[in-house]
């Protein structure tokens, strides 16, 4: 057991490994002040090129493009050396994990009394529920500190572009199980205790079991183990219940966090908090409770099975719920960034070359539209003001000018107070036209407003904690049926 631990710190070092060696990575290093996407380049075209990737190139100077292949150092690290050390160390983690909570499992069950086992299996599980709690919401914590805590980043934790010290946990993670597992390896093969029991029960004599954990095992006993259990149809029926169970489930839980950060628009560290410390809480204390409710009433094993049926109905029929907790403002919003129908849309980015821009999200200044970033909004430049980077001469969003000196109505443009060519040349002459392609060739003259960093704001309080809401009780009716679902297959298996 304590090897296994020891295997499961490993996987926490070797995890944070890749941000040691590579750093936290030029895109990160692009969104600080001290940076800036610069580099230590000190060639001036190289720096405006840098600094303009995800600005519309529609009229800039083509001399410069082949700056755009720049990075610093003139080098870009193969993505296969981190993968391979986070692959080796789930790898490991698999090994250390299956050997702790496998040779786990006996030592418990061989050292306490069988009227006990229900109670301390349930308390066993509150611990291994609230363990991720208590790891989600040091996630929640450290997300909130940029991903080089030296540096200062020009984005808030609410930007989709925001990275946090995803790294930093590890580190604690990995010196706490290293101290676990010092203490776990000066633990006996027997406790006391139980040597005492087994002592009293022979002279009284009483057949005592053999410990799981001192028995002789062959490769022959192991071939016969297995097809005893490929016979026992109860125990071959919950396996596989618990193997679909797993599939649908896990990649839920692992993807949850993204999904509420991007469905009801929330920060990262905000996400991971909900789906940790506040879920899982739910699932310990169902689990908890579910324990001695079983350990006071002693239910038949025919009622604790027909208990997991009843809850996997309830969340089967709860997540068909989910698709209509959705927020409607942040759909739209969406729908609005990535599909552009409008004609106008079209033409006023057309020429901007946005197609290898990065997923950068800006708002228009009315706090309205969202575009994918700011070349799709066709902005030509940028400012800084207070620490934040504004992006002006925007030809896809109207300037405050622009959005009063015309009205569009279903048949004919009418522009009042300015005109088009009047726009350009401050006339206080009105024009009137009822031809909209010609109007549209000049409308870059009535546009031209800013846009700030990040997608516009959206209102979706009230269907997220909806959302927490229904996922808190499936949490907490789920779980009541671990303790009952161990209990069913260990108990058949005995007979």
């Amino acid at each position: 057991m304590a090897v296994g631990i020891f295997c499961v710190a490993m996987f926490c070092f070797i995890t944070l490994l890749p941000h040691l060696i590579w750093g936290p990575g030029e895109d990160a290093l692009s969104l600080t002040l001290e940076q800036g996407g610069v580099g230590d380049s000190t060639d001036y075209d190289v720096q405006l090129i840098m600094k303009r990737k995800t600005l519309c190139r529609a009229g800039f100077n083509d001399s410069l493009a082949g700056a755009e292949c720049y990075s610093p150092g003139n080098t870009e690290e193969s993505g296969i050396a981190p993968a391979f050390l986070l692959f080796l160390a789930q790898f490991i983690s698999g090994i250390g994990g299956s050997l702790y909570y496998t040779l786990g499992t006996s030592y418990m069950d061989d050292n306490i009394k069988r009227s006990k086992t229900p109670a301390l299996v349930s308390v066993t599980y509150f611990m291994k529920m609230l363990g991720p709690a208590v790891g989600y919401s040091l996630a929640s914590f450290f997300l909130k500190v940029y991903i080089a805590p030296d540096l200062t980043p020009s984005i808030t934790n609410t930007d989709p572009r925001w990275l946090g010290a995803w790294w930093a946990g590890w580190a604690v993670l990995g010196s706490l199980l290293l101290f676990m597992a010092f203490l776990i390896s000066m633990f006996p093969q027997t406790m006391p205790r139980t040597i005492i029991r087994r002592r009293e029960a022979r002279a009284r004599g009483e057949q005592v079991e053999q410990s799981a954990s001192s028995e002789k095992a062959s490769l022959s006993d192991m071939i016969d183990t297995v097809k005893r259990l490929l016979k026992n149809k109860i125990y071959m029926c919950n396996t596989l219940a618990a193997i679909f169970y797993m599939f649908g489930f896990m990649p839920f839980w692992m993807y949850t966090p993204k999904y509420i950060e991007v469905q009801y628009r929330v920060s990262a560290a905000r996400a991971s908090f909900f789906t940790g410390s506040v879920g899982l809480v739910f699932s310990a204390f169902g689990i908890l409770i579910s324990g001695f409710v079983i350990t006071k009433f002693k239910p038949t094993a025919r009622c604790l099975a027909m208990w997991n049926v009843f809850v996997s109905i309830i969340a089967v029929c709860a997540t068909i719920t989910y698709p209509f907790l959705g927020c409607n403002e942040s759909d739209m919003q969406s729908r609005q960034m990535v599909l552009h129908k409008d004609e106008v849309q079209q033409a006023c980015n057309l020429n901007c070359d946005c197609d290898f821009v990065k997923y950068s999200p800006v708002c228009s200044e009315d706090g309205q539209t969202t575009f994918i970033s700011a070349c799709h909004a066709g902005c030509r430049d940028f400012a800084m003001e207070d620490n934040k980077k504004i992006f002006t001469d925007c030809s896809c969003i109207p300037s405050p000018i622009g959005a009063a000196a015309f009205q569009l109505s279903e048949d004919s443009i009418e522009v009042s107070n300015f005109s088009v060519q009047d726009l350009a040349s401050n006339n206080d002459s009105v024009l009137t036209t009822s031809t909209p392609s010609s109007f549209i060739s000049n409308l870059p003259q009535f546009l031209g407003g800013r846009a700030f960093s990040g997608p516009c704001p959206v209102d979706c309080t009230a269907m997220f904690y909806s959302y927490i809401a229904l996922v808190c009780l499936l949490k907490f009716t789920g779980a009541s049926g671990r303790t009952s679902n161990f209990l069913v297959s260990v108990r058949f298996l005995e007979r």
